[in-house]
């Protein structure tokens, strides 16, 4: 049994204040409430004995394995019937999971790339960013935590390990096996297409206007030109029949 469920039992659903069917949106927002409430932190209700408890309770609560194993403690366990085989869905989930798993992982990976000094994000940013089931999700992060690929910081948010980012590398994923999972909002560059292209007209706006005022401004130091008084006149060609005149010689 995993260290969480070592040592003094905690009723883990009564500590958090949820019903033992309660989804994983229900616990993450008892988890929150408590964990600000009794963070060391706090100078009122601070205290680092509850804060680990809250803690111990969403890492159990979150992993589908180690819940189900604390159900049985609890005598939760109502599946006892005879277990039934999915059929040919189970070959097509195969597949389907093996894939989301690596594009959690990309997920995550570029998460610590482009942002080093907050490098992990939490279960609600992970659904906002991957098209699975919250089911889907849990049990893909089951796995990676199993494998070591990714695990959870202080305050539960996930990041992808050092052992993560080396089967990446040693196991470069196709785009187009990782792309379909990933939801169109979370892509940056949507979202960064979308602000330079603000930008963009913000700034010919401004530049247009700029020129509008630079031209006026010109206008007004230069008046328009106008023809002097004194111009030299251009002497018109003679005709024909003035050449002529001139060339006969003086009687």
């Amino acid at each position: 049994m995993s260290a969480p469920l070592a040592g003094k039992f905690q009723d883990h659903y009564a500590f958090l204040g949820i019903d033992p069917k309660s989804d994983m949106d229900r616990i993450l927002v008892a988890y929150t409430k408590l964990s600000e409430k009794y963070h060391p932190d706090n100078p009122e209700t601070g205290d680092q004995e509850k804060f680990d408890a809250v803690a111990m309770a969403f890492e159990v609560l979150s992993d589908p394995a180690l819940r189900r194993e604390f159900d049985k403690l609890k005598g939760l366990d109502k599946d006892d019937g005879q277990p039934r085989f999915s059929g040919q869905p189970f070959f097509e989930a195969l597949g389907r999971e093996s894939r989301l798993r690596v594009a959690m992982l990309c997920v995550l990976y570029d998460r610590r790339r482009t942002k080093p000094f907050t490098p992990s994000i939490s279960m609600r940013q992970l659904e906002n960013s991957v098209h699975a089931t919250e089911a889907e999700l849990n049990f893909a992060l089951w796995y990676l935590k199993q494998r070591n690929y990714a695990g959870q910081d202080d305050k539960s948010s996930l990041l992808i390990t050092v052992e993560g980012m080396d089967y990446l590398e040693n196991n470069r994923p196709e785009p187009d096996s990782v792309m379909p999972f990933i939801k169109a909002a979370a892509l940056a560059a949507v979202q960064e297409g979308a602000s330079e292209s603000s930008a963009a007209d913000e700034t010919g706006s401004a530049g247009l206007a700029e020129l509008e005022t630079a031209v006026r401004a010109q206008s007004e130091l230069e008046p328009e030109k106008t023809v002097p008084e004194k111009v030299v006149a251009v002497k018109a060609p003679e005709s024909v029949m003035q050449l002529m005149r001139r060339a006969r010689p003086r009687e």
